[in-house]
């Protein structure tokens, strides 16, 4: 749509953040905010990374590094003294195998170092986010938490655009995929996630969430008539596998 990346996200956590912190800060301790606010530094550190993943590797590269998420969760653990189980480590395996089919293989132009260390980046500070998540704000509202982690991801990308190219305003039909993704995957699908972290913990939601790529693959399929391809098939299989390996 001619907007830049930066403020996309500066206008989608901005709009989300103006929706909710008037009905979700009331009785909430400075302490809880900060944490919150805390949380929200990490997920940006982790949207940055993958930005600038994407602009020196493929796509399909960078999600993956992306979706290495959940082993680096159970890795978390393991160092902070939770011994992984046998499902959880097949249900990691074998969703890291689905991963490989369903979004590809890095391709042999994938090998700019900074990239790779990008997307990696993302997957571990992704993970970091998750186990946050879990440790901070267990006993905090879920739509609170989205409200302050949109507020701190609004004021960090804002910022980003104004030091970059400043700060563009959408216009027009420019409003379209900002209002898209300030309410599917933001506004409904953020406080959804801290729901699977309270109840399931970070892991097994980290291990549900690489059902993303299964979801992407099949809405391509009904809505833009892209081909399944065998080995995303098979891909889909595996993932589901762990998904249902790690409960």
């Amino acid at each position: 749509s001619g907007l830049s990346s930066f403020a996309a996200l500066t206008f989608r956590f901005g709009l989300v953040a103006l929706m909710l912190l008037p009905f979700t800060s009331r009785g909430l301790s400075w302490a809880a905010r900060g944490r919150m606010l805390g949380v929200g530094v990490v997920y940006a550190l982790a949207t940055t990374c993958f930005f600038g993943a994407l602009d020196r590797v493929s796509a399909g590269t960078t999600g993956l590094l992306l979706y290495l998420a959940p082993a680096i969760v159970v890795l978390f653990g393991w160092l902070l003294g939770r011994t992984p189980g046998r499902h959880q480590l097949g249900a990691v395996a074998l969703a890291a195998a689905g991963l490989g089919l369903v979004v590809g293989l890095p391709a042999p132009t994938d090998r700019d170092p900074l990239g790779l260390l990008l997307g990696a980046g993302a997957g571990a500070l992704y993970a970091a986010y998750l186990m946050a998540s879990e440790r901070w704000l267990a006993d905090t509202p879920a739509l609170g938490n989205t409200a302050h982690v949109a507020l701190c991801a609004a004021l960090y990308f804002g910022a980003l655009a104004v030091l970059g190219e400043g700060l563009q305003v959408p216009t027009g039909a420019q409003w379209l995929p900002v209002l898209g993704l300030a309410l599917i995957p933001t506004l409904i699908a953020v406080p959804a996630l801290y729901g699977a972290v309270r109840h399931l913990g970070a892991a097994q939601a980290s291990l549900l969430g690489t059902l993303e790529p299964l979801f992407t693959v099949a809405l391509a399929f009904l809505v833009l008539h892209e081909p399944l391809r065998p080995a995303a098939l098979l891909g889909g299989a595996l993932i589901l596998g762990g998904a249902a390996l790690s409960q």
